[in-house]
């Protein structure tokens, strides 16, 4: 690992030009990782440009950085490309996978089911965050971390941890955002901005999701379902789903929380999410997906009820 932290560092001191992207639909640690690594290259003197498959959510456009995430890469040559918080290369698009105009290519994740396809592939499971990657890669560099940097880093290590809730908060995690607040993030503005400024017609979704919940294996999992349909009637999209699933697992008794998300009108979104006992990267993976122990998830086609059946049934003969 600290090998090829510093081929890694090697590769950014020698290099000038950077390609960096990360997964579709990109939560708080694919942005908060991405924008933290390309402003530490920014203040070391690195030409970046961040391109994301899918625009930065709302939640997270108060980040330095957000508003110059390029939704299609440049015609022009880059010595490095990076790749973060992945999972699957094919999660990066299809414009990104088709691009070859860079020299080296670098993978930066902490999902267990990532496959090493870079050049040098810094990939760490037990990193509560794809963030805990980068800040290693920046305290090798030797570089002081600045606000800014600092405030990406810190919203990739609480979304990912679930602000600290979830089992993967480890010491690092913590001991990383203590540092964080040290350069200057303020805690409670960062939690008023992503916990406390939510759009009405998320709470209306909700509404309308909670009334699907399935609580089934004996009490052991519970399920929502999102539909077309409901992002019709409250005018939300699937950006505002974020955090659903935690209702469902948060049911005394409940080890795995599973939502489904309609895409299309035989596609469907299924998200894992397990409270440590279970690990629902195989559920995803016998679906086609991947993931971590504790969230996973993967694309099924079908109609809602077949597959319900197929999920349920995976879930009840493992628990």
């Amino acid at each position: 690992m600290t090998e090829t932290i510093q081929n890694i560092v090697h590769e950014i001191r020698t290099n000038h030009t950077f390609l960096l992207t990360t997964h579709e639909s990109p939560d708080g640690d694919a942005v908060g990782s991405s924008l933290a690594l390309a402003s530490f290259l920014k203040k070391i003197g690195k030409e970046v440009c961040v391109h994301f498959r899918d625009p930065v959510p709302e939640l997270f456009c108060f980040l330095p950085g957000s508003a110059h995430v390029v939704a299609h890469i440049p015609d022009r040559d880059f010595d490095v490309a990076v790749v973060l918080d992945i999972g699957e290369f094919r999660r990066a698009g299809s414009e990104f996978c088709s691009f070859t105009r860079f020299g080296k290519l670098l993978n930066l994740d902490h999902h267990l089911s990532c496959q090493p396809f870079g050049m040098h592939n810094l990939i760490d499971s037990t990193a509560a965050a794809t963030g805990a990657l980068v800040y290693r890669i920046i305290s090798s560099y030797g570089y002081s971390i600045d606000a800014e940097t600092a405030l990406c880093l810190y919203v990739s290590i609480i979304s990912d941890t679930g602000s600290f809730r979830y089992s993967n908060a480890n010491r690092e995690a913590f001991s990383i955002a203590g540092e964080m607040i040290e350069y200057g993030v303020n805690a409670w503005n960062v939690a008023e901005r992503l916990y406390e400024n939510q759009p009405q017609k998320r709470l209306e979704l909700l509404t309308r999701s909670l009334p699907t919940l399935e609580v089934i294996c004996d009490g052991q999992a519970a399920s929502l379902t999102v539909t077309q349909a409901m992002y019709a009637e409250t005018g939300a999209d699937a950006e505002l789903t974020d955090g659903f699933v935690n209702y469902p697992r948060s049911i005394r008794g409940v080890e795995v929380a599973i939502f489904f998300r309609q895409l299309d009108d035989q596609t469907y979104k299924v998200g894992f999410r397990s409270k440590g006992s279970v690990n629902v990267a195989g559920f995803a993976a016998a679906l086609g997906g991947g993931g971590h122990h504790n969230a996973a998830g993967c694309t099924v086609s079908g109609c809602l009820a077949d597959i319900k059946a197929r999920v349920y049934a995976i879930v009840d003969a493992s628990l």
